[in-house]
Order: C-alpha cells, then sequence, then structure tokens
C-alpha cells in the first residue's frame, strides 16, 4: 500500500500499481473525467503513471494552470499526425507549445498552403474521435539513438534530450514521435483545435540549413474558448493600422 497525499491535506491509503487516473478515480467520479494529467512530487506525469511509492499529488485539469498547455502539446502530435498520414514524405522535426497555441516544423519538399488547412483539420478530428491513447515508451538513450538513426532531426533531438532515458509517445497506427511528455490520456481530450498559418523556418534558426515549413495551430478545452479566440483575432485584425489603411487605401 501507499499514502496518497492530496492538495487538501486528506491522505488515501491505495495499492501500489495503480495508476494515477485510477487514483483520481477514487477520489471522485467528475474529477476522474476531466483529469487530463497529474503533479507528483512537484513533476507534471502522465496519468498512466503507476504509484510506486507514498507520493503527494495534485489531479489537472483543464482549469488547472498548466492543463492547457497539456492540451495544446497533445494537439500538436494529432496535427502531426495528420500531416504525415496526407504527406508521407514529411519528416517531424520538434512542435513545442507557444502562446495561445503550438507549432510543428516539418521538413516536406511540397508546400502546405493555407487551403490544406481543412483537410489536416478534418484529419485531425478524425483521430480524435478514434480517442485513442497516448503511450510512453521510455528506452536508453542509446537505444534511442540506433532508434531513430537516419533520422537526423531525431538524432539532434536526443542528443540535446537530459537524462539517461529517452521517452517516445505513440498513439494507435505507426504514429510515434519523440517527446518528453506528459500528454492527456488519449486523442479524444485535445480539446477544440484549428490549423491557423504556416510560414518558413530554418533548423535552429541556421539559415545555412534547408527552410523548414512551420505550422501553426491552436487548440482551446472548450469550442466557446476557441470562437472567442478567433473573434478577438479578428477585432484585432481590424484595428491593425496596415489592415486599416489597405482598407481605406491608405
Amino acid at each position: 500500500m501507499a499514502k496518497v497525499t492530496l492538495p487538501d491535506g486528506k491522505v488515501l491509503d491505495v495499492e501500489t500499481g495503480l495508476t494515477l487516473a485510477q487514483v483520481a478515480e477514487k477520489i471522485g467520479a467528475g474529477l476522474a473525467k476531466a483529469a487530463l494529467a497529474a503533479v507528483v512530487n512537484g513533476k507534471t506525469v502522465d496519468l498512466s503513471t503507476p504509484v510506486t511509492e507514498d507520493i503527494k499529488i495534485q489531479i489537472i485539469t483543464a482549469k488547472n494552470p498548466g492543463g492547457i498547455e497539456i492540451i495544446r502539446h497533445s494537439c500538436a502530435h494529432v496535427m502531426a499526425e495528420a500531416i504525415c498520414s496526407l504527406w508521407p514524405k514529411a519528416q517531424l522535426v520538434y512542435g513545442p507549445t507557444v502562446e495561445d497555441g503550438f507549432y510543428y516544423d516539418i521538413d516536406l519538399d511540397d508546400p502546405i498552403r493555407p487551403e490544406d488547412f481543412e483537410k489536416i483539420e478534418k484529419k485531425m478530428a478524425e483521430i480524435a474521435e478514434k480517442n485513442v491513447p497516448f503511450v510512453r515508451k521510455e528506452i536508453s538513450r542509446e537505444q534511442a539513438a540506433q532508434h531513430v538513426s537516419g533520422n537526423r532531426y531525431k538524432i539532434d533531438n536526443v542528443n540535446r534530450a537530459q537524462g539517461d532515458m529517452i521517452s517516445f509517445y505513440s498513439h494507435g497506427g505507426g504514429f510515434e514521435d519523440l517527446c518528453r511528455g506528459p500528454h492527456v490520456p488519449s486523442t479524444g481530450n485535445i480539446g477544440f483545435f484549428k490549423v491557423m498559418s504556416v510560414a518558413g523556418a530554418y533548423w535552429h534558426g541556421d539559415a545555412k540549413e534547408k527552410m523548414l515549413q512551420r505550422v501553426y495551430g491552436t487548440a482551446w478545452p472548450t469550442k466557446k474558448e476557441l470562437d472567442d479566440y478567433l473573434f478577438r483575432l479578428e477585432e484585432a485584425k481590424k484595428r491593425d493600422h496596415r489592415f486599416l489603411g489597405k482598407q481605406l487605401d491608405i
């Protein structure tokens, strides 16, 4: 047995081996349904993480600080899978979260255009609807280097990663990417999303490297939050002097 201390000081006695998702169920059905990840002894981890010792825990939902970032990080992986599905020759570089969204840098000779956004979103919706679990796999640094051999971008990511163990995440099919996580429990938890724009970006900002395609997206816990965000962007565009000048032929 292990003692699990909750934020309010309450202590639960649970069987070792239970996942944090199962611990959330013991706390309450509503919390378990909204749970995205957990903070254990100060570190944010996946809900699939098992309890192996006495811990202090806080279950993370979309209402907690950091919850929306986990949604967006996971949504970035779904967008990456959608792009790889539509453009099989695409090579993934990396895809962090940014303010109000996320991006993924893609090495792809075929240009991704704004008119392609709708089909990317459609494929993302198909992946989300399948509600496939995010699965974490940890292997040694040496194994990781062998696992990604031949992919200069992923070899570089392995070399830059910290620690002796390197983590990969997959969600159904053959999609997998090197990532430290954590992620939401499944693709059905990535919220409401939209592909926003595409731009050029050099690998590590080095102009001597090949120009990559940086695809931006945004994700929000609810459709209302997404709609409100898109409305704010439109209103800001209307007030933009460059936009107004163009409209007024100045």
